[in-house]
């Protein structure tokens, strides 16, 4: 009986640790309704070659990472020459010169030699069905991101940090990548050291995506604005893309913070922008933009001029009840610290939140305590 008894004992705890690894929570907004690998068993990767094959098979998968999974040096260097857009100086970024990019557009550009990590140009690809979650403050990718395209949808990424990418050059690699997927719910991924863009919804439609609770941290050494303030944030620039942006803490960026086009429709609710050396949202043709509850705190521009989108700021009460007829709720003020102007009131395009799956709103007070609770290892 004894012997029974023990069985039952590891059985009840390999099922709570089973348990324990699973997805946390569940996705609002656009992407409400994902479920990533599902009930899959959870596989523990041990080795780069592991991860990669498990993120890009056909299998609906939960992918734990217990550990620091290290790309860096496994595909090799390029030494070669690239450019200098903003100067030569050591906290400036330079640039690889990717598909000639130096040569047809920075031409008089200073030539510089360039010697880069070719793991982190191109991210993992990530299929189908998937669930990529890192146990406690364990689950690293350093070196590599990840690439969600083709097709793939149905994808879950939670509690991982993604970090040096080339940081000192532009083009060295994105950390997260969508490019024609659908269902795609980023949690509490924290970003940092990236090349190039922290999280990028490329041209081909991404549509349902949620990105909440994540952390883009823009600190660096190296910055296309020689500040320390990494400029290559947040690009969402997808052909009719749905985005939900919740609860996110952005700082110590310089610009694309983020990039909106390609007639994205992007809900930015309840997040924190701290410490931009300039500004935070640039909104280009076709982006449709709406913002509520968030805090700008030492943050010059909440958005760069001119606005050739259509951008909503909640800007006081009179306008904030117009959302009522779309969300199903007023909309909810912003909030400033030390920072910009950011007051638009176009709002023909809320119309197109109308029967979706809507983030709910809080005030923008609640969302001063965002900058401790997103990111890596809150969950």
């Amino acid at each position: 009986m004894k012997f029974l008894a023990s069985i039952a004992a590891a059985a009840a705890a390999l099922s709570s640790t089973v348990s324990a690894v699973g997805v946390s929570g569940a996705a609002e907004g656009f992407a409400k309704g994902v479920t990533g690998g599902g009930s899959a068993t959870p596989v523990y990767p041990s080795t780069t070659a592991e991860l990669v094959s498990y993120l890009g098979d056909s299998q609906a998968r939960v992918i734990v990472l217990t550990k620091t999974f290290d790309f860096t040096g496994t595909e090799g260097t390029t030494s070669g020459s690239g450019c200098a857009p903003w100067g030569t100086g050591s906290a400036c970024q330079v640039a690889i010169n990717k598909d000639k990019w130096c040569d047809n557009y920075q031409a008089s550009a200073p030539k510089v030699s360039v010697k880069y990590d070719n793991a982190g140009l191109l991210g993992i690809t990530v299929g189908s069905n998937k669930s990529l979650i890192g146990s406690g403050s364990k689950g690293v990718i350093r070196g590599k991101g990840l690439r969600i395209v083709s097709g793939a949808k149905n994808i879950i990424i939670q509690n991982i940090h993604i970090t040096e990418l080339n940081p000192q050059y532009v083009w060295g690699g994105d950390a997260i990548t969508l490019d024609g997927s659908d269902m795609v719910w980023i949690d509490h991924v924290k970003t940092s050291k990236i090349g190039r863009q922290h999280i990028v919804l490329g041209n081909s439609a991404s549509n349902r995506v949620t990105i909440s609770n994540c952390e883009i941290d823009g600190v660096s050494n190296y910055s296309a604005t020689c500040d320390g303030n990494h400029y290559w944030a947040l690009y969402f620039t997808g052909s009719g893309d749905l985005v939900t942006f919740k609860n996110n803490y952005v700082h110590h960026t310089s610009g694309r913070g983020p990039k909106v086009a390609g007639n994205t429709l992007l809900h930015a609710v309840n997040n924190y922008w701290y410490s931009s050396s300039s500004h935070a949202f640039e909104v280009d043709k076709g982006a449709m933009i709406l913002a509520e509850g968030n805090v700008f705190q030492n943050v010059p521009a909440p958005v760069l001029d001119p606005i050739a989108g259509q951008l909503f700021t909640s800007p006081d009460a009179n306008s904030n009840a117009a959302c009522s007829s779309y969300l199903g709720r007023a909309c909810q003020a912003n909030a400033f610290g030390s920072s910009g102007a950011f007051s638009s009131a176009t709002t023909g395009f809320l119309s197109n939140f109308k029967g979706k799956n809507i983030a709910s709103a809080s005030t923008a007070a609640a969302a001063k305590s965002v900058s401790s609770t997103a990111g890596f290892g809150k969950i």
